[in-house]
């Protein structure tokens, strides 16, 4: 039951952080075109002033329910090796702890990247790991 409701928390924090990316990448980056460099600043700081009070938090349960998960669910390593679920899980652990450790450095304590600043490598890996997530129980 505790791993349901983890999963679920885990679901649900993945869509809020996801989602505003996909949303930033797909739609409020094009408002560009359409609105002048100061109609454009205004809007996308009205909007990410109420971003920055959920998103990063979203993506550190995100991260927090992973690891709990992957305790889980990785099982024993045989003497063949890593199953490629393990493996698969593997890849998509690293990526997700990478966007984590972005992520809290971003939030907690003012370190911003100094590489992959825009929103389209975040997002990428996201479309990864998802991507993961569907293959490794195949």
């Amino acid at each position: 039951m505790t791993y349901t409701i983890i999963h679920t928390i885990h679901i649900f924090s993945v869509f809020i952080y996801g989602g505003f990316l996909f949303v930033d990448i797909l739609f409020l980056s094009k408002m560009k075109q359409t609105l002048s460099e100061d109609e454009y600043t205004k809007a996308r700081e009205a909007i990410m002033m109420h971003v920055r009070k959920v998103v990063p938090y979203a993506l550190m349960v995100a991260v927090a329910s992973g690891l709990f998960m992957i305790t889980q669910r990785f099982g024993e390593i045989t003497e063949d090796g890593m199953s490629s679920f393990q493996i698969m899980l593997s890849i998509k652990a690293f990526l997700a702890s990478w966007l984590g450790v972005r992520g809290i450095n971003q939030k907690l304590f003012g370190i911003n990247p100094f590489v992959f600043t825009s929103h389209l490598f975040p997002f990428s890996l996201v479309v990864v790991i998802i991507l993961l997530s569907q293959l490794m129980y195949i």
